[in-house]
């Protein structure tokens, strides 16, 4: 009974470092905090459109944390340019970043922005619609992302980042719902272009999303796809995380797009970088809570040497860790 209790208190102490894995006002800014640990830049990053094939375009965000530093330009954004508008795949992380998301695709495009698909709502992905649904963007998104928008966790996650990440996220930053809430697969065509909208979750997210587009065979693929980093894993259903990456294998796309890191040629081997890390955690993180070893114990006897060359390797794996461990307990 000592033992158990004393894993409890282990739990408790953990759960205070991880914004993402409770619901409170210290947990959400701890998340912020906890970001301020990995190297950032001094200067805003620049966001270069790059064409994997014609009309298909993707932004690359920066393999680190969010800050004022870099406006949380983190995570990625894609656009397809079709002959009646302009398919955008994720908002990035603040207004400040779609609004140059947006020069950069006019550059390109007299087009509109016409569509916007929502991989799933995490800050760095979403911050941006706003701006998007002030030009009357039709934006799409899974309906399981209903309940983390008006979750307290979204709330206080936006509150934290006003106050952590400003100027770039402030008081004028809001939550946007979808106007087109799925919840199966779905065909879109815009123009001449044909796209499938394809439910992955609950995976990274309940409400993951990827966006297929046929004729190109180019996936966007969302948070499910991690490239040259550690991903985050939050509180996700990694089990079912690995089942959508073989899912998304069966797509067999000559690019995938992911939501973090850079463009892929080589689509089975880049999932297939998450895909491990994930069956690894849950391996090494699942024998530790069969075998009731507390977590730090157990964190310290994993060799890690597979992973830890990768960026954010430090600022993200413990917490993953823990995560994993956690999950592994409930699992049992």
């Amino acid at each position: 009974m000592g033992r158990k209790m004393a894993r409890e208190m282990d739990r408790r102490q953990l759960l205070k470092r991880c914004a993402c894995t409770a619901l409170s006002a210290g947990m959400a800014s701890a998340w912020v905090r906890y970001a301020e640990a990995a190297s950032e830049p001094s200067a805003i990053a620049p966001m270069v459109p790059k064409e994997v094939v014609r009309n298909c375009w993707y932004v690359e965000g920066l393999s680190a944390l969010g800050s004022p530093a870099n406006q949380n330009f983190i995570s990625n954004a894609g656009f397809i340019v079709t002959s009646a508008g302009v398919v955008v795949v994720d908002a990035l992380g603040s207004p400040a970043l779609a609004e140059r998301l947006l020069g950069e695709i006019k550059k390109v495009t007299a087009q509109p922005v016409t569509h916007v698909v929502v991989t799933h709502y995490h800050a760095d992905h979403v911050y941006g619609l706003q701006v998007f649904q002030a030009l009357g963007a039709r934006i799409i998104a899974h309906q399981a992302g209903r309940e983390y928008l008006y979750s307290d966790t979204a709330r206080l996650r936006l509150e934290a980042s006003r106050d952590e990440l400003a100027p770039w996220v402030d008081a004028k930053t809001k939550l946007v719902e979808a106007t087109e809430w799925i919840s199966a697969a779905q065909p879109l065509q815009v123009g001449d272009t044909r796209f499938l909208i394809q439910p992955v979750g609950p995976a990274h997210t309940p409400e993951d999303l990827a966006l297929y587009v046929p004729d190109s065979k180019v996936l966007y693929a969302g948070d499910l796809v991690f490239r040259n980093r550690i991903p985050f894993v939050g509180q996700a259903d990694s089990r079912n995380w690995i089942a959508s990456l073989d899912r998304l294998l069966k797509f067999d796309a000559a690019v995938v797009v992911p939501g973090h890191g850079p463009a892929s040629t080589q689509a089975r081997q880049d999932m297939e970088m998450t895909r491990d890390y994930l069956v690894y955690l849950r391996k090494v993180m699942g024998a530790a809570a069969q075998d009731m070893t507390p977590f730090d114990e157990a964190y310290k006897a994993v060799d890690w040497t597979a992973f830890e060359h990768l960026p954010l390797f430090g600022a993200a794996n413990r917490m993953n860790a823990y995560n994993t461990y956690l999950l592994m307990e409930h699992e049992r």
